[in-house]
Formats: C-alpha cells, sequence, structure tokens
C-alpha cells in the first residue's frame, strides 16, 4: 500500500530500496534477486530499479514486476579518446537526473552493482542516501571501487576482489535456482528437451549469444560422446547453428539456439561446459553442477579468477579457450561425464564453494542499513 505525499509523489510504508545494476544481465540478475529477496523478507517494501534505455533492464526488469527509472548512461571509455573529455559533463547530467530519481520515489538505501548505471546511482546518493555495494567478479570494476569508499556496506562474491573490508557472500541469484531440486526434475527436464532418460548427459553453452570455440570444439567431438553412451544439451546460441549427424543407438546430441529455462537444463545434466563468467560460476556452484570452465579469452583475465575457488576445491576443471579442441574434449570431458563416482565427488567439492543463501544475506544487510 502507498501513501500520498505532496504533488504526485507516492512511497510506501516500508523502505523503497533502490537498486542500480544496469547494462548486462551480470548486473540486473543479482539486483533483481535482491529485489526478490527484500520483498520476501519486507512485503511492505518498494523496489525501483535504475537502468537505461539500451540495456537489457528494459525489458528484464519490468518483466520481473519491478519499477524501473531511466537514467542516461556513464560509460567509462577504456582509452584516452575524445569521449574521455566529454566524461565529466555526462555524469554531472546523469547524477542530477538521479537524484531527482531518488527524492521522487523516496529512496532509502541504493544498492549498486556496478557498471555505468552504478556509477552516477553512488554519486547521487552520497551524503543523502545510504549506500550498499556488491561486487560479483573476482576484480571490482571503477563503479563499485568509487562507490565503496563511502558505502555503508560492502560485500562481494569472492575474497579479494579489490574491495577493502569488503564481506564476502557470494552472488545473490534467482529463487528458482537456488532451490532447484535437480533430481525431482531431472526425469520432466530430460523429456522436456528429447534427452536420454538415464544416460550420462552434458550440457553445454557459451553465453547468451554462444560461444564459436566451444560449439566447434564439441560439435566435432560428437562422435566420441556417442561412443562413450553421453547424451548432450548444446546452446549453441540463436546467430549460431550446430550440425551433428546422430548415431543410431546413441543418446540424443540435442542442439538448440537458446535455454529458456536454465533451471531445467541444469537438472538434466550430469556436468556442464561452459564460459566462466561470474553469475554462471556462482550458479553452478551454489546446485552441486560438475563444470568444466573456458574462461572468455578477452578483458583482464577475471574469467578464469572467478573459477578459481571451484576449480581449487576440485569442482571443475579449467581449460583456456586456444586448447579447447576437440581431441581435448574427447580426451578429458568424455571420460569426466562417464565416471559417476568422480562427478559425485565433484558435485560435492563444487556445493562447499556455493552461496545459496546470498541473496537472504546481502537482503538483511540492505535493511540493517536501513534501520540504522
Amino acid at each position: 500500500m502507498e501513501v500520498p505525499l505532496s504533488g504526485d509523489r507516492l512511497v510506501p510504508n516500508g523502505p523503497c530500496v533502490v537498486v542500480a545494476g544496469g547494462g548486462t544481465a551480470g548486473h540486473i540478475e543479482p539486483a533483481l534477486a535482491l529485489a526478490d529477496a527484500v520483498m520476501r523478507l519486507r512485503p511492505d517494501a518498494r523496489v525501483v530499479a535504475l537502468g537505461t534505455e539500451r540495456g537489457l533492464e528494459s525489458r528484464i526488469v519490468p518483466a520481473r514486476g519491478y519499477q524501473l527509472e531511466l537514467i542516461p548512461p556513464v560509460p567509462m571509455p577504456r582509452k584516452p579518446s575524445p569521449d574521455l573529455l566529454k566524461l565529466p559533463l555526462r555524469v554531472r547530467g546523469a547524477v542530477k537526473q538521479t537524484r531527482d530519481v531518488l527524492e521522487r520515489v523516496g529512496a532509502d538505501v541504493v544498492v549498486g552493482f556496478g557498471g555505468y548505471v552504478a556509477l552516477p546511482a553512488y554519486l547521487a546518493a552520497r551524503g543523502r542516501v545510504p549506500i550498499v555495494v556488491h561486487e560479483a567478479n573476482a576484480k571490482a570494476g571503477l563503479a563499485n571501487k568509487v562507490g565503496a569508499k563511502f558505502a555503508e556496506r560492502v560485500a562481494a562474491a569472492v575474497p579479494d576482489s579489490g574491495l577493502a573490508d569488503a564481506e564476502v557472500i557470494g552472488i545473490p541469484l534467482r529463487h528458482s535456482i537456488t532451490t532447484l531440486d535437480r533430481a525431482a526434475l531431472r526425469q520432466r527436464a530430460r523429456a522436456q528437451f528429447g534427452l536420454h532418460p538415464t544416460a550420462p548427459t552434458l550440457l553445454v553453452f557459451g553465453g547468451s549469444q554462444g560461444a564459436r570455440s566451444i560449439n566447434t570444439a564439441v560439435a566435432s567431438a560428437a562422435p566420441a560422446f556417442a561412443r562413450a553412451g553421453i547424451g548432450v544439451l548444446h546452446a549453441h546460441g540463436p546467430k549460431n547453428t550446430v550440425a551433428v549427424q546422430s548415431v543410431p543407438g546413441a543418446p540424443p546430441y540435442v542442439p538448440v539456439p537458446y535455454l529458456e529455462r536454465m533451471d531445467l537444463a541444469y537438472a538434466a545434466a550430469d556436468a556442464v561446459l561452459c564460459r566462466s563468467g561470474a553469475m554462471t560460476v556462482a550458479e553452478v556452484s551454489a546446485i552441486g553442477l560438475p563444470a568444466v570452465f573456458v574462461p572468455l579469452p578477452h578483458g583482464n583475465g577475471e574469467q578464469a579468477l572467478n573459477a578459481g575457488a571451484v576449480v581449487s576445491a576440485g569442482g571443475g576443471l579449467l581449460v583456456p579457450d586456444e586448447e579447447l579442441t576437440p581431441e581435448w574434449v574427447a580426451a578429458n570431458v568424455v571420460p569426466l561425464v562417464a565416471d559417476r563416482n568422480r562427478l559425485a565427488a565433484m558435485t560435492a567439492a563444487t556445493l562447499s564453494t556455493g552461496h545459496r543463501e546470498a541473496d537472504e544475506v546481502l537482503a538483511r544487510i540492505v535493511l540493517e542499513v536501513v534501520r540504522k
């Protein structure tokens, strides 16, 4: 229930939590997982998301039932360029508009997850509204480094993120993932995708757009999977195709452009071969799925760092993108997926690194800040 104030401004009876995590799914999904957890703990609360017109949040946030307020994006140039000279003006304009939003919605706390939406949110809230920062990656980005300097609380997914005194809590994940009962859903999930009901099964994906190197290496190893009696569910990306010849009597190799139901895909699988973005590593470790991680070969190497804890614990393998060949897949992935005892040991190791409760842990931190 909302209580009207002056003009058209409305505020809820409970706290108003503003989340800033737009741009990519890696920023948006933890923000929305936190939003869901806040609403479970405080049904009288209100959650407002900050975003931009060009980010994925313009579609995802309203679909999840949350109010979205648009602000100008402030992308940070990675190299000296004319855009760098325009940065102060862009920041100033975005901060002013963000302050207007915070005032209009009656913000009680701002929770930032990094990216070009978080920076103006931190600067707009500084000295006015309490700030909580969450860093999902193994290496903190510039926005979160700025926000952490004047935040009430700072949380991180893993140790040594580069943010001083950060509380290590993991990454907030969707409730449908953290409560996933893979065994209970196994039969339904395999039927949904047309997979063999009992054969060892590998899930393969390279992010929402797919990954050509992963597609080529795994698809080319299809005969080895067939000979070993292993099924494959392969999400190759909507702009890619994978041509695999079926082998009579062998478990199916099922290529799909995109996975709408990741919970069912996880439930169908005995192991996964995938990139090691922060969200992917968090989901895989939370549900205990043995993994072969193939870090994205670009950027600052953070994807390899993201997978470090799982690999060190014995829950996953790490292979550089340039070393992922059909021969490597046949020699390493095929025997792994066929070895149920090894998979069971890896599942236990993976679960030891997971943080299923991160969404509610962060929600409690946020609500504690509001009460101060």
